[in-house]
């Protein structure tokens, strides 16, 4: 009990290293070629609408999301400028922005806007694929059931063939680092890199949860709509992208507060499987970028100091 007493901190896997999310503040920590470490800090804009909408179950889902796509951007922007340059030679980074507001804005929109044609994407194309079993499988339940299972199937093919790239495997790695971190907080153990490697790689609350939950939603929510014809099923399946994401949130927010529930922790299980594929296991120079950005969240956020969007070299 006194573990779930605590902060629920969020995370996110970038280029060699990890961002954390707090209440106020968001930092990334970033290994460079020379062994330092960068760090990144995104203070959370505060917007009275949006905290309203934030409040209301459903919508409040939808907000986080697309807010979480939104800075989660420019933190992998940051990564991606960084990872492979060496130090001495940043100013060329700098040289080539024009503002700080048009990057931060250009970042952040890109990110949304990534999101929202991958969610178009598996929504549509799964949905074309089933109604050529049209002739063989015609009612609507087995259309659904068949779509179902080729949104998955394509998700489970695109997630393990972006693994076998090097540089997807790292980020996976460290998204493990991120687990491991969190999940040591909240056992209230102290960060040590001994203790991180000894916690589990998986999460209740990680958004590749929160992707397999929009499959399994989505199922049921198309068994209230037809099938056909294609173009109204093309239609509807837009239309309700809002609705599945609203409600997928909802589950996730719920197995995470049933997971210490005997019967009802099995709920999140196939998020958590997911996850054996969206996570890898890290190295201990890994889990050490890990801790330290989670450290250095810890620190802003104590000292409730909004440090607006900057960056910091601290040698490693």
């Amino acid at each position: 009990m006194e573990a779930q007493k605590k902060p629920a901190y969020g995370g996110q896997a970038v280029i060699e290293g990890v961002m954390f999310g707090g209440k106020n503040q968001t930092v990334t920590a970033v290994r460079r070629k020379d062994n330092t470490i960068d760090y990144f800090y995104l203070p959370r804009k505060s917007n009275p609408t949006l905290q309203k909408l934030k409040k209301i179950p459903f919508l409040r889902g939808i907000i986080a999301i697309l807010e979480a796509s939104a800075n989660g951007s420019q933190h992998l922007n940051f990564s991606h400028e960084r990872f492979d340059l060496d130090p001495e030679n940043d100013h060329k980074i700098t040289e080539q922005k024009v503002s700080k507001t048009t990057m931060v804005l250009g970042v952040a929109t890109v990110g949304v806007l990534s999101f929202i044609f991958g969610k178009f994407v598996f929504t549509l194309v799964p949905a074309i694929l089933a109604s050529f079993t049209k002739p063989v499988f015609s009612s609507d339940i087995s259309q659904v059931l068949i779509e179902g299972l080729i949104k998955l199937l394509l998700l489970l093919i695109y997630i393990y063939v972006v693994s076998l790239t090097p540089i997807i495997r790292r980020v996976f790695q460290y998204h493990g680092a991120e687990h491991k971190v969190i999940n040591t907080f909240e056992n209230n153990l102290e960060l040590t890199v001994e203790n991180v490697q000894s916690q589990s790689r998986l999460h209740y609350r990680c958004g590749s949860s929160f992707i397999i939950f929009t499959v399994l939603v989505g199922v049921f929510i198309y068994m209230f709509v037809p099938t056909d014809p294609l173009w109204l099923r093309i239609v509807d399946r837009l239309a309700l992208i809002p609705i599945v994401l609203g409600v997928s949130f909802e589950v996730l927010q719920l197995t995470n507060k049933f997971r210490d529930i005997p019967v009802l922790r099995y709920l999140g299980y196939p998020g958590l499987w997911l996850q054996l594929l969206t996570t890898k296991e890290p190295l201990n120079d890994q889990v050490e970028v890990a801790i330290a950005s989670f450290q250095e969240l810890l620190k802003v956020e104590k000292d409730h100091t909004l440090i607006e969007v900057n960056t910091q070299n601290i040698t490693s």
